[in-house]
């Protein structure tokens, strides 16, 4: 369909399906096409204007006010085709939880209605679930849209079980090849995600503790410091390969660098042991990864100048803000 045709539908698509008018992947292709040539048409435009303004004038904006137009067309249409394949989405989100959860439960019927919306609001590859009423509710990241089946099924499967087990419903905690899968997937993620934002400070702390306890043997993440907490002190998440470090540690680096090395370690531990995925539960600080953590030298020692410092760090908070 040529671009005129293509734009006559557009235009007289008032009370018909957008979709039956438009041949979509042509009619932005086109626009895409005419819009480059009518830029690469303005230099000329803009060259003369220095030296004849009045009647080249007339030209250019005749020629910007059609870029114009057909942008709005443009991001009209990506608009319309997004929404659509969001409709088809949520139409095919019933489907696969159903699925899901009759692979896990195939003597039980499907007592519920789901829906599944891709957005924004995530991290990479994050994803949560509610229950309201009778509907399950997922969001899910768009890292996750192009994921195969089997492993968006796990992780529907794990979603699942963990909201039955917030709500005590009688449903028994699980393994299922689609769970391991889905674990399996999350624990390889960091082989693919860039590693850009990492805190110089940060950095010389990981770099110690990778020579010294890791030989230098685990891969970089991304390090980043997290809010001024004197409780919540460290983690790491899997889904975006990244250590967020407390700022409380700028301050405590000064006096006593092995209290982040401390920290900084657990960490990667984290990162290298993974975690063990028991009935639809897992497991971060098992009796193997405890018995690698003790492995940190003077452990108690330095465990317990962390808490001391911390507690000092504390009252100097309580007293700034009294």
């Amino acid at each position: 369909m040529s671009l005129c045709g293509s734009l006559n539908s557009y235009l007289t698509a008032s009370n018909r399906n957008l979709w039956s008018c438009i041949n979509s992947q042509g009619f932005v292709e086109d626009l895409i096409s005419w819009e480059m040539s009518s830029i690469m048409n303005l230099l000329p435009f803009l060259l003369k204007s220095l030296s004849n303004p009045p009647s080249i004038y007339r030209g250019y904006m005749e020629a910007y006010n059609n870029i114009l137009i057909f942008r709005h067309i443009y991001g009209t249409i990506i608009k319309f085709l997004n929404a659509q394949d969001e409709y088809k989405c949520n139409m095919a989100g019933e489907g696969i939880v159903e699925e899901a959860f009759r692979l896990m439960y195939p003597e039980r019927d499907f007592p519920y209605s789901a829906s599944i919306k891709y957005t924004d609001h995530f991290n990479d590859y994050g994803a949560n679930v509610r229950f309201r009423g009778n509907v399950l509710e997922f969001g899910l990241s768009r890292s996750w849209r192009n994921v195969s089946k089997e492993i968006r099924i796990g992780l529907f499967q794990e979603l699942m079980l963990k909201i039955f087990a917030r709500r005590k419903m009688e449903m028994r905690g699980m393994n299922t090849m689609h769970i391991d899968l889905y674990n399996g997937f999350v624990k390889n993620l960091h082989i693919a995600i860039p590693k850009t934002n990492i805190e110089p400070l940060l950095k010389g702390s990981f770099d110690r503790v990778n020579e010294r306890y890791f030989y230098g043997q685990v891969e970089i993440p991304n390090l980043v410091w997290g809010e001024h907490s004197t409780t919540s002190l460290g983690s790491y998440n899997f889904k975006i390969d990244t250590i967020r470090i407390s700022r409380v540690f700028e301050k405590l680096n000064e006096k006593d660098p092995e209290l982040l090395d401390f920290v900084m370690y657990h960490e990667v531990l984290h990162k290298a042991h993974k975690f063990r995925n028991n009935r639809g539960k897992n497991r971060y600080h098992d009796s193997a990864f405890r018995m690698k953590e003790k492995q940190f030298e003077d452990f108690e020692g330095v465990d317990t100048r962390l808490k001391n410092a911390l507690k000092r760090a504390r009252i100097k908070k309580i007293l700034w803000f009294s």
